[in-house]
């Protein structure tokens, strides 16, 4: 025997005792409580003369009333109970312990009324002794409760005085745990919300002093040190308004909940509280999907994923487990981010997860992978996405973005895998940049393929992912970090954003809508402009821009726009049993033989002909246009976006 071994022995040992010890302790105390409580029953019935007889039979009621009362309390697990987290449920089962043992009383009584015992038994001694013993047995068990919250309440010299903003299930969760805490740092002093029906209220003994139009007025009120907002369900849209009520008071600290997105169950407490982060207030739209229809596409199957090591690829792994398969290959060329990878997801035994480190364009590689695995579904995830180095580096985009989709593609053919998801781009509609028009090639190849195989080919378009890698914020973080300035391209720069969980989730869906052939297009909400994130970021530190921090542009960069658009010329839109989620179809006719014409690419790349790539891009993609003036027509994509979103909920109703 180890002395590891040894020293679990003694902390079972030691654990017992003590649940023993806490067992004895309920018992020998319910034992007080209840013959006090029989006592004062015929005490009150009789208006404190009780007659001779029953005195004299006493010891024996309370043995038949302890008898049944022990049976039935071990029943509903009274003495299992935690003496300090007691709440509704446990007094929920110490009222139907006591009710089961009322009835039981009574058809003890009835069976028994000719018996010595119980002849002339006063009928109303059970019931008057229901009442009392369940006040008692509930004031015993929620005592050590009630005593370490009036205890924290008189100990609050570091605490925070915090309002809440949000009287819904989070916020009277919040509460509760800052109660049961000893060491809590929050002290709740109000809440706010904007439901009518609840101000005025208490909730946990916290009223609800208003609505978010008297943050201000309340903060000063009540001398708040910290505002937490409880609102998982809360939009974008919903916090940023929210922020501009909390900006106007005097309050500095600001900290919320994770969206239903992000918490990993419905149970919260105060270890999910968190700072307000960028994607709170730019990339938090909740996303309900169906967990039936997607559970039953991915349940029990081999899952390849890659660009594992990325934003986008990490989190696709990640959400899938939730989903059951029977296998994850995560792949990436980065074998840090595998490592990485490794170690976080390694508590999920019970699901096999297999990182691989390998090049999307080597073609033996990946065939050894798929021969050894044998995906059903594959994530295509690996791609260059960074414009302006693509821009200066056209022949690796060309060989990731195109020929490693081909490589995946037709190697996922060959092993008959049921279903290949290409993650795609909304850069890729009408292109002006390598980047978009070699994601744009990739789409019209997996298409192609479609038709060619057992393989089932669809792609996802979507928009800027909030945090990713090529995300504009970190940069912007950083500059702040150093004092500023910030600096951004354009001032009517703007692109569609979306959160990581929410774009993998959807990503999901459309893979288990789709039959084959489909470019998926995912709603993402309205353009915001990449300024007034800078602006945001700003805040969030607890700066204001062009006073602490200056915004300084610099100009438009190689390859990029000025917004992104959904939909090219020749497409148009359907919608699917998603509202999130659009099939787009394309009406042109210049996508034939796509495969034997992307070789040329081949050629120009080996003769190191660089400049050529972009002429043969524009022979591919003619909607690519990389000279395109955005600027001179900066009004229309926001009228046109408008209206197409617009028929698109039309024809989902």
């Amino acid at each position: 025997m180890t002395v590891q071994d040894f020293g679990k022995i003694i902390k079972a040992f030691l654990l017992r005792k003590s649940k023993l010890r806490r067992t004895v302790f309920f018992i020998l105390g319910d034992g007080l409580l209840l013959s006090i409580a029989l006592y004062l029953a015929f005490y009150l019935r009789f208006d404190g003369n009780i007659e001779p007889q029953y005195i004299n039979k006493f010891l024996n009621y309370l043995l038949v009333f302890l008898s049944v009362k022990y049976i039935i309390f071990a029943m509903f697990r009274l003495y299992h109970m935690s003496w300090s987290y007691v709440g509704f449920y446990e007094l929920f089962d110490i009222l139907k312990a006591n009710t089961v043992s009322l009835f039981f009383l009574l058809g003890i009584i009835f069976m028994l009324w000719s018996h010595s015992l119980f002849k002339g038994f006063p009928r109303s001694i059970p019931l008057i002794d229901y009442g009392i013993a369940l006040m008692f047995i509930a004031m015993f068990r929620s005592s050590k409760r009630f005593y370490g919250q009036i205890r924290s309440g008189i100990n609050q010299t570091d605490t925070k005085r915090t309002l809440i903003i949000g009287a819904g299930n989070a916020g009277e969760q919040i509460v509760r745990d800052m109660r049961r805490q000893k060491d809590s740092p929050y002290v709740p002093i109000g809440f706010i919300d904007d439901d009518v029906m609840k101000q005025g209220v208490y909730i946990q003994g916290v009223k609800v002093q208003g609505n978010r139009e008297n943050i201000a007025r309340i903060v000063e009120k009540l001398k708040v040190d910290l505002v937490l907002l409880a609102i998982p369900s809360a939009s974008s849209r919903d916090i940023r308004s929210i922020l501009s009520h909390v900006r106007e008071s005097s309050v500095k600290e600001i900290k919320t909940i994770p969206g239903f997105n992000e918490l990993v169950s419905w149970n919260i407490s105060l270890s999910d509280i968190k700072e307000v982060r960028v994607e709170d207030i730019i990339g938090r739209e909740q996303v309900s999907i169906d967990k039936k229809f997607v559970n039953s596409f991915i349940q029990g199957k081999t899952v390849l994923v890659t660009g594992a090591g990325g934003s986008i690829g990490s989190e696709l792994v990640r959400q899938i487990l939730a989903f059951e398969p029977k296998k994850i290959i995560a792949l990436d060329i980065d074998e840090t981010e595998m490592h990485h990878i490794e170690l976080e997801l390694s508590q999920h035994s019970r699901f096999e997860i297999v990182s691989v480190v390998a090049d999307v364009r080597d073609r033996h590689k990946i065939e050894t992978v798929f021969n050894e695995f044998l995906p059903d579904v594959v994530f295509h995830a690996a791609a260059y996405k960074h414009v302006p180095m693509m821009e200066k580096y056209p022949e690796e985009a060309v060989r990731v973005n195109i020929f490693g989709t081909k490589t995946m593609a037709e190697t996922a053919i060959a092993c008959e895998t049921k279903k290949f998801v290409l993650v795609s781009t909304d850069k890729a509609v009408k292109p002006t940049n390598i980047m978009g028009a070699t994601k744009q090639v990739a789409e019209k190849i997996v298409r192609e393929l479609n038709s060619l195989g057992k393989t089932r080919f669809i792609s996802v378009r979507f928009g800027n992912v909030v945090g990713s890698r090529g995300s504009v914020i970190p940069t912007f973080e950083e500059q702040i970090r150093r004092g500023g300035p910030v600096t951004v391209t354009h001032q009517e720069m703007k692109r569609y954003f979306m959160s990581v969980p929410e774009a993998c989730i959807l990503i999901l869906q459309a893979a288990a809508i789709g039959k084959g052939g489909e470019v998926f297009h995912l709603d993402m909400g309205e353009q915001i402009k990449i300024v007034d994130i800078a602006k945001e970021l700003i805040r969030l530190n607890g700066l204001e821009p062009d006073i602490d921090i200056p915004i300084v542009f610099t100009g438009i960069r190689p390859g990029e726009k000025l917004y992104e658009e959904l939909l090219t010329d020749t497409e148009g839109i359907e919608p699917t049993v998603h509202p999130k989620i659009f099939i787009v179809k394309d009406m042109s006719n210049n996508d034939e033989h796509i495969l034997k014409k992307v070789m040329l690419f081949e050629n120009v790349i080996q003769r190191k002909q660089w400049a050529w790539i972009r002429n043969l891009l524009k022979d591919f993609v003619p909607t690519y246009n990389p000279s395109y003036n955005h600027a001179s027509i900066l009004d229309v994509p926001e009228r046109s976006y408008k209206i197409v979103r617009e028929n698109m909920q039309a024809k989902t109703h």
